[in-house]
């Protein structure tokens, strides 16, 4: 039985062994990136049955596309590492994944527009954070300058973007949390439970956002989150709300958890202080954050008269979790419109 290793290692070997020879003195950029867990270093030896291997993004000016294709199909090997070049996985036959292109088309292709010439604001919100993962994550092997850039650039929104997402965030919470206690009071267990948990999921957006963080897609979404900082307890106290079985142990974690957040919002000093303290929501018998306040305090921040026009709905992971369309830059990119001034 060979030890594991993950692709990130593989795929570095692979390229200094077999393409870097391949390709001399010819200017590229190469890494692990784009779509996988192993972009994200998250594989294990169970992903090495589906669809793993050696692979890599080869970057060339346009003029090069074409000759460095030739060499790369002309010089694979069948197999590295005791691992087949060629792979595939249910319906996809087996081919090498080495992809060479230009960075503006392969840019063009993981994002739906070309992030080298065009940052608007509408392009920050409706592309999906894993996509930005799949730009700035993965390992770099090789680089003439031009990964660099784009990476530094993408490696996180513009400060009013970020704020503006931030309010989104925190108002899903503000509109939410009496639910808890509501169902459960009409009889509705289920429903307080469903509730709580997706409550917690939005505390994990919150998290992941304040620590300038993308969220991958849900399969990894909560290693993501359980690699963040600081160690407050946050974690335990989500996982205490979603397996609580009495309502009111349900809803004390959960607002533990706001409390949390609120003192860790406070402590990124970028608005004004906010009181982290839990109260009674209006005369009803249920304890809540008051999360419109953060609301309030982020807008407060906004400098971006287009962006404090929207309606708070936030970027796309935030109005969608369909796997269908935050996969697919054609269908998401049809939703634009929705962040036109």
């Amino acid at each position: 039985m060979t030890t594991f290793r993950s692709a990130r290692d593989l795929s570095q070997d692979f390229h200094a062994d077999v393409i870097r020879p391949l390709l001399g003195s010819t200017p590229y950029a190469a890494g692990l990136l784009g779509w996988g867990s192993d972009v994200l270093g998250y594989d294990t030896e169970r992903s090495t049955d589906h669809g793993w291997g050696p692979r890599l993004q080869v970057f060339v000016e346009e003029g090069d596309v074409q000759q460095v294709k030739e060499l790369v199909e002309q010089g694979l090997p069948d197999e590295y590492g005791g691992h087949p070049v060629r792979f595939g996985w249910d319906t996809q036959q087996p081919i090498h994944h080495i992809t060479v292109t230009t960075l503006s088309d392969w840019l063009q292709d993981l994002l739906g527009f070309d992030a080298t010439t065009d940052l608007s604001t509408a392009n920050w919100l409706i592309t999906p954070q894993q996509k930005f993962l799949g730009v700035v994550a993965g390992p770099v092997y090789a680089d003439d300058g031009r990964l660099q850039r784009i990476r530094a650039d993408l490696q996180w929104y513009p400060d009013d973007v970020w704020l503006w997402m931030l309010a989104c965030q925190w108002s899903r919470i503000a509109q939410e949390e009496p639910f808890v206690q509501r169902t459960y009071e009409v009889g509705d267990e289920l429903g307080s439970r469903v509730l709580t948990a997706r409550l917690a999921r939005d505390v994990m957006r919150l998290a992941l956002l304040m620590e300038r963080t993308y969220a991958p897609y849900s399969k990894w979404f909560g290693t993501a989150f359980n690699r963040l900082g600081p160690a407050d307890g946050l974690d335990e106290l989500l996982m205490e709300a979603t397996r609580a079985e009495a309502q009111k142990h349900r809803e004390q974690a959960l607002v533990s958890a706001y409390e949390l957040v609120a003192a860790r919002h406070n402590k990124l000093g970028i608005t004004d202080e906010v009181d982290p303290t839990a109260r009674q929501f209006h005369e009803r018998p249920a304890m809540v954050l008051g999360a419109e306040r953060f609301v309030d305090a982020c807008l407060a921040q906004v400098h971006d008269a287009g962006l404090k026009d929207l309606p708070l709905i936030g970027s796309i992971d935030q109005i969608s979790d369909s796997t269908d369309l935050l996969s697919n830059p054609a269908a998401y990119r049809r939703l634009s419109t929705i962040y036109e001034k």
